[in-house]
């Protein structure tokens, strides 16, 4: 089965791991060199990655000047955020049993201690 067009929502937007990281950047608004020096990626492909985010509706871009800046639009990650918190339960039993045995480590440690 052919993988959906990266334009098509926000899940497949962000299924490249360099968007991500962009998105990531653009929680404080920046200029596409910004952006560019911060991720090691040339002008071109930082630009065709911001188109992809700007189509899903994930950032918003705003001009002055010659400049342009981009900033992540929150009510746009919001399907990411529910989908992701179906699955919270999950990393906090995970924390839980981390933290059970760091305790009991330490216990036992302790017993240890003359």
């Amino acid at each position: 089965m052919p993988r959906a067009a990266t334009t098509s929502d926000v899940f497949n937007a962000v299924a490249e791991p360099k968007r991500r990281e962009i998105l990531a950047l653009l929680i404080q608004e920046r200029d596409v060199g910004g952006i560019v020096a911060a991720v090691g990626l040339r002008q071109p492909s930082v630009s065709k990655h911001l188109r992809v985010l700007r189509d899903v509706g994930l950032v918003r871009l705003r001009r002055r000047g010659r400049h342009v800046f981009y900033r992540t639009e929150p009510a746009a990650i919001r399907p990411l955020h529910d989908w992701a918190k179906t699955f919270e339960r999950f990393w906090q039993h995970q924390l839980l049993r981390v933290k059970e045995r760091a305790e009991a480590k330490v216990s036992n440690t302790r017993k240890e201690i003359p």
